[in-house]
């Protein structure tokens, strides 16, 4: 079966009415989370996990997708109009696309905002369409051994694109694990962590953990910091760009997308890093790069473009090898579990239909966007007058009836309630969660392929050097460990995440 085969059986499941409608609420409920200051997919993508139980798997992920990269473009919305990033990937937007709307050309950089995305988000589709199966073929060769070392790959460089300390990363990894060791050995029956307490037999919910340290958690940092958010801009027009604009814009969407595609495959990459190091290139080589800051409109063309891109191509990993790259594929993760569907190269020859449908829904979502995005802006304009004090306690009393639909017990409300309390902590000390989350939804499974990997072996460990590809994954965890651990490397990192 050729691509072209394949993303029309993608397109006959993507088109359906009830898939098209999920689509559409998700591009939606992304745009809207994104637009409001504080609420990112991460959280809310936790906070919907339980109500996709109830749908057919490919309407919940198209959903989630859905929410994921129309954050993306929501975010802009803010960042430009009351220079406040509605979403972490459109902290460099706020820059320049704030300035251009102080000097009356705020529908510009929206447009600009929105044709960039939308231009980036197509392209980084058919990459995906593309990519995604040749890699999957290489990944059914994987045996144990080399899923441990990419895993050991995975979280490592999850560990070094973290911001803040490396020490403190790593310590988020090791509790992640150790958070997924909780319950009931399946080989041994040894109980593990679980002080008595029958309800962890099971282990930890991973919905409800979610849920409680980036979801009730974002709510408690949000209310703290709670501010005054005023828009200076009360009508945007000239949504139209102009020759010129478009002359401007032309290399830095290009550059913008391939770099975003190409970081978005990473661990540990995604839509944020992408959007940083799109600004980071144009600024110095832009031929206008002196008006970087006043209101350029390159500034906003090259990470608009990079964020989305990025957020497309941050699901090859997850779709071929079954490896979450960052919080937000985690959660997928954790979505297509629930949904019985185990995540890894399998899903592209047992789950055909679900696949090429989720690669074609990001292409209709993408085009959604553009259309929620530009028409509607006075909706979401008005949407930023919603008070947070108004808006959160209604999300937290969802949160909880979401947490006890998991499994019908208030054990899981209880879980949520305690790990939010952990978050806030851990965000007071500068701790980052993502990975975490990486290490919880990864522990088991690098658990799992160590033991069959030293059942094979008989107990050699040599095992994970005798394969070329394992002795390959484990350099280069080695390599990346060491370059981010050499003092000139780590300098130039605190650096970079500090500006």
């Amino acid at each position: 079966m050729d691509i072209f085969s394949d993303l029309l059986l993608g397109a006959a499941t993507a088109f359906q009415p009830v898939n098209l409608l999920y689509g559409f609420i998700g591009c939606l409920l992304g745009t809207a989370i994104g637009v409001l200051p504080g609420l990112g997919p991460t959280a809310t993508i936790a906070m919907l996990l339980p109500i996709t139980f109830g749908l057919q798997p490919e309407s919940a992920l198209i959903m989630l997708a859905g929410i994921f990269y129309g954050a993306q473009y929501g975010g802009s919305t803010t960042a430009i109009l009351i220079n406040l990033p509605g979403e972490s990937s459109s902290v460099v937007t706020a820059i320049d696309g704030y300035q251009m709307a102080r000097n009356g050309r705020a529908g510009a950089a929206l447009a600009t905002a929105a044709l960039g995305s939308f231009f980036a988000g197509t392209v980084a589709t058919l990459l995906l369409a593309v990519a995604a199966p040749p890699l999957a073929a290489v990944a059914l060769k994987f045996g144990p051994a080399e899923y441990f070392s990419l895993m050991i790959l995975g979280l490592v460089a999850s560990v070094a694109l973290a911001s803040g300390s490396l020490l403190k990363a790593f310590a988020m990894i090791i509790f992640g694990l150790l958070l997924g060791s909780v319950g009931t050995d399946v080989e041994s029956g040894m109980q593990r962590y679980i002080f008595g307490i029958p309800e962890l037999y099971d282990g930890l919910n991973f919905v409800a953990v979610s849920m409680g340290i980036f979801g009730i958690c974002e709510i408690l940092r949000n209310l703290e910091n709670e501010h005054e958010r005023s828009v200076g801009v009360k009508k945007v027009t000239g949504l139209m760009l102009t020759r010129d604009d478009f002359r401007r814009i032309r290399g830095p969407v290009l550059r913008g997308t391939a770099l975003g595609s190409f970081l978005g495959v990473l661990p540990g990459g995604g839509a944020m890093l992408s959007s940083f190091a799109a600004y980071a290139l144009e600024k110095r080589i832009s031929p206008n790069r002196a008006e970087f800051g006043k209101g350029a409109i390159e500034a906003v063309a090259a990470p608009e473009s990079a964020n989305n891109a990025g957020a497309q191509t941050s699901f090859i990993p997850m779709l071929t090898l079954g490896i979450p790259g960052n919080p937000v594929m985690a959660l997928m993760v954790g979505a297509m579990i629930i949904q019985g569907i185990t995540p890894g190269p399998n899903v592209i020859s047992e789950e055909p239909e679900l696949f090429w449908g989720m690669i074609v829904s990001m292409w209709s979502g993408n085009l959604m966007l553009v259309v929620l995005n530009l028409p509607l802006i006075g909706l979401w304009v008005r949407m930023l007058a919603i008070p947070y004090h108004l808006l959160f306690p209604a999300i937290i009393g969802f949160c909880c009836i979401g947490a006890y639909s998991i499994n019908n017990s208030a054990f899981d409300i209880f879980i949520m309630a305690g790990f939010s309390a952990v978050g806030f902590a851990l965000s007071k000390l500068h701790f980052e969660p993502a990975p975490l989350l990486l290490g919880f939804i990864l522990g088991p499974m690098l658990e799992e392929n160590l033991r069959r990997a030293m059942l094979i072996s008989q107990g050699d460990p040599t095992i994970f050097v005798r394969s070329p590809l394992s002795l390959l994954l484990l350099g280069v965890a080695v390599v990346v460990l060491g370059l981010v651990l050499a003092p000139s490397i780590s300098r130039k990192r605190d650096e970079a995440f500090t500006e």
